[in-house]
C-alpha cells in the first residue's frame, strides 16, 4: 500500500466510524498486536470495539484473504464483543456479495458501508468510486486476455502450462505469461510443482471477471422478428443461421433456457462472428431496431473467445458455454439475474466463495 493511501486510511477510517456515532472517535489504536496477530486499526467508542483490516484495492482475492484473517482473529478472541470490518478504497459489487455471504461488515473510503452488529446497523450505498486508479490492472480481463480465465474456468481442475494456455487460447506466450503473473499476484491462480496453473478458487476468478465484464462493449444489433414467443424466435433464427452457414452461439436468456429450461423469455440473443449484412437480416426476416426494444439481439463480440466451449443443445441449437452465459446475463433484462443464479447453481458449482 502506498504511504499516501495508508495515511488516508489511518485518518479517514476513524472519522468515518465516528460519523456513525455522534462524531466521537473514542480510542483509536493503529497496528496493534492481538493474540499474536497484528491488526491495522482498533477503535473503541460508544461501547463498540471495531477491528479494521484495510487493503489498498477491493479485489476479491484480497477481500477473501482479509475475511479469513478477521475470522481467525475473532475466533482467537473468543467471547469478546468486537465488530470486524474490511476496509478498501472502493468495494465493488462482487466484494459486497462476498462480505454478505461471509457475514462480515465493510466500509470504503468512497463513503459506502455495510455494518451489522448487535444494536448497530449502518447501510450507505450509491457513492461513486473515488479511487479508480487503484486496483486490478485494466487489461487483466480485457477481451483477448480474458481467454485465459475462460479456458481455466471451463476445466478448473486441470492445470495448464503457459505454453498449453497459449496454444489453447491462440495467444502469444509473452502475453499469456504476463496475464498469468498478474492473476497469480491477485492470488487467483495456483501453480503446481511442474509450473502448470489452475484457479485457486474458481468462484473468485469468475466473480473477479464478472465485476469488470461489460456486455455492452460488444456490438449489439437489436431487431424484431414476428414470432409469438422467445423460444420460437430462438429456434427460427437458429435454424435460418444454420441454413445460411453462419457461425453462431446462443447466449443470455436464450442460452439459459437451452441449459436449464429456466423460464420463458422474450429476447433471444446470439453471438455472430461477423456483422450481418442487410441481405442476411432480410433472409432471417429480422427488422433492425434503433434501440434494444426488439426481441432479437445479434451480437458481434469484441473477441471471438466467446465461442470457446460452445456446444449443441436441445438437439440442434449451438449454445455458448455456461461461463459465458453467466457473464452475459448480468446485463440482460427480464429474469436474467434469477437465470444467472440458476446457471451457477447447476453448472458452475465449484465450492468456496460465491
Amino acid at each position: 500500500m502506498s504511504r499516501i493511501l495508508e495515511q488516508k486510511f489511518s485518518i479517514k477510517v476513524p472519522e468515518i466510524i465516528a460519523s456513525w456515532l455522534e462524531g466521537d472517535k473514542g480510542k483509536v489504536s493503529l497496528e496493534k498486536r492481538i493474540k499474536g496477530q497484528t491488526v491495522d486499526l482498533i477503535q473503541k467508542t460508544h461501547g463498540y470495539t471495531f477491528i479494521v483490516e484495510w487493503k489498498s484495492a477491493g479485489t476479491l482475492s484480497l477481500i477473501a484473504s482479509t475475511i479469513s484473517q478477521l475470522k481467525e482473529l475473532v475466533a482467537k478472541m473468543g467471547d469478546e464483543d468486537v465488530i470486524p470490518i474490511v476496509a478498501v478504497p472502493f468495494m465493488g459489487e462482487a466484494g459486497r456479495r462476498l462480505c454478505a455471504k461471509e457475514k462480515i461488515s465493510w466500509l470504503d473510503l468512497s463513503g459506502n458501508a455495510h455494518i451489522t452488529a448487535p444494536g448497530l446497523r449502518i447501510q450507505i450505498e450509491g457513492k461513486s468510486n473515488q479511487f479508480k486508479s487503484a486496483g486490478r490492472p485494466k487489461n487483466l480481463f480485457a477481451p483477448k486476455s480474458s481467454r485465459i480465465a475462460r479456458e481455466l474456468l471451463i476445466n478448473p481442475q486441470t492445470p495448464l502450462t503457459q505454453r498449453e494456455l497459449a496454444r489453447k487460447t491462440n495467444l502469444n506466450e509473452t502475453l499469456v505469461g504476463r496475464i498469468v503473473r498478474e492473476l497469480e499476484r491477485e492470488n487467483l491462480l495456483i501453480r503446481d510443482e511442474k509450473g502448470a496453473v489452475r484457479p485457486a478458487n474458481p468462484n473468485l476468478l469468475l466473480d473477479a471477471w464478472s465485476e469488470s465484464y461489460k456486455f455492452d462493449n460488444h456490438h449489439i444489433i437489436s431487431g424484431f422478428t414476428a414470432q409469438r414467443t422467445g423460444e420460437e424466435t430462438m429456434r427460427t433464427v437458429a435454424e435460418n443461421l444454420e441454413k445460411n452457414g453462419i457461425e453462431y452461439a446462443a447466449t443470455g436468456l436464450a442460452g439459459a433456457w437451452l441449459l436449464s429450461h429456466f423460464a420463458s423469455f422474450r429476447i433471444a440473443t446470439f453471438y455472430l462472428r461477423d456483422t450481418p449484412r442487410p441481405d442476411l437480416l432480410k433472409k432471417l426476416k429480422i427488422t433492425e431496431q434503433s434501440n434494444k426494444g426488439g426481441n432479437i439481439w445479434l451480437v458481434v463480440p469484441d473477441d471471438t473467445g466467446v465461442f470457446e466451449g460452445a456446444s449443441k443443445r436441445d438437439g440442434a441449437i449451438c449454445c455458448a458455454h455456461p461461463v459465458q452465459i453467466y457473464l452475459d446475463l448480468k446485463s440482460h433484462p427480464e429474469r436474467a439475474q434469477e437465470a444467472a443464479e440458476a446457471i451457477r447453481e447447476e453448472y458452475l458449482r465449484w465450492g468456496g466463495a460465491v
